[in-house]
């Protein structure tokens, strides 16, 4: 009676605080990635620079010294760890979300692969925990093919930063590395571009499904090159995470992003998610809403050393309707009412 009670109570606690425990390693996982995507690389430079200063600055000439002998390191593949791919961080950050991975067709090993991210976001938070790390188990779903998330090679120029992002994986989205993957890394490869850059992060938003497509050729004209199939990735939630001030076009907001994207390669976006203590603050705490990335069905690509632009225009209209299909695959099994359309500009 009273005993089973009170058992019954303390097991309750015990469950409770163990449910408290795993959130807050949840939020703790994710804060460390976002202030990573925002600061790391201008901290870490900062303290190499202070180090230098000091009587620790053998410690520092020795980093500078192997940076500048491991330079080109990040355009041949990088250095990736599956010891980092597997931190049990990665599996607190998915959960958090949660963010999931669907498989819709299997991927020959014998072949590689562009596989093209969308939408954006504001971070990519779908593209990176489900490529550059086994959270959702791309491996195992996968098997054989190795994952390499592309993105800004300007990352790659910061001390500490690009070894960190190396271990996951990740390589810089310029031609240099990705003909380095597709051409002289063997088969089984697939390289993950959000197509959209920059420019579709303006103008990511909840409950908006676009994409900056319709002018977006370049990655096709990869494929072509080097034979390798397209893959059509829609992250269904990927929006939903963040909340942004949109910036109408013509008006100073956009024409100062626009100016950062031309020159530096990003754009400084305006956007909160939640706080640290409560969802009810402002942070930068990406919201916890589902993310599910689907994976669509591969399209075989020829190899053609010089491809004239009616052939690049071909596939890349074949890319833009596999993905417009994917989308209304699946969009009412991921909460988007079936009259909803996606937006390609």
């Amino acid at each position: 009676g009273t005993g089973s009670s009170i058992l019954s109570a303390l097991q309750d606690l015990f469950w409770l605080s163990k449910s408290k425990v795993e959130k807050q390693l949840q939020i703790i996982s994710v804060l460390q990635w976002v202030l990573t995507f925002l600061i790391m690389g201008v901290a870490c430079t900062l303290i190499l620079m202070y180090i230098l200063c000091t009587d620790c600055w053998a410690i520092a000439a020795l980093y500078l010294a192997w940076l500048v002998f491991d330079w080109n390191t990040p355009k041949k593949g990088g250095r990736r760890s599956q010891w980092v791919r597997n931190w049990a961080i990665w599996r607190y950050f998915r959960d958090y979300f949660p963010i999931r991975l669907v498989k819709t067709h299997n991927l020959l090993t014998t072949r590689n692969y562009i596989f093209g991210y969308h939408p954006h976001g504001i971070m990519g938070l779908g593209a990176f925990c489900n490529f550059s790390t086994e959270a959702t188990g791309v491996s195992q779903k996968f098997p054989g093919i190795r994952p390499y998330l592309a993105t800004l090679a300007g990352n790659f120029r910061m001390p500490i930063l690009r070894d960190y992002l190396m271990s996951g994986g990740i390589c810089p989205v310029n031609r240099d590395s990705i003909d380095y993957i597709l051409s002289k890394n063997g088969s089984g490869n697939a390289i993950i571009i959000v197509v959209g850059g920059a420019a579709e992060s303006l103008n990511c938003t909840p409950g908006k499904n676009s994409v900056t497509l319709k002018n977006r050729k370049g990655f096709v004209k990869l494929a072509l090159r080097h034979g390798a199939d397209l893959v059509p990735v829609y992250s269904f939630g990927e929006n939903e995470v963040y909340k942004q001030v949109i910036f109408e076009e013509g008006s100073w907001g956009r024409w100062v992003q626009k100016k950062f994207q031309k020159h530096i390669g990003f754009a400084p976006c305006i956007f909160h998610g939640r706080g640290l203590f409560s969802s009810n603050t402002w942070g930068l705490l990406p919201y916890p809403k589902p993310i599910t990335t689907v994976v669509g069905e591969p399209i075989t690509i020829p190899k053609i050393d010089n491809p004239s632009q009616k052939e690049v225009d071909f596939y890349h209209s074949m890319y833009v309707d596999s993905l417009i299909k994917l989308f209304d695959k699946y969009k009412s099994k991921f909460g988007l009412p079936e009259a909803e359309v996606l937006e390609v500009n």
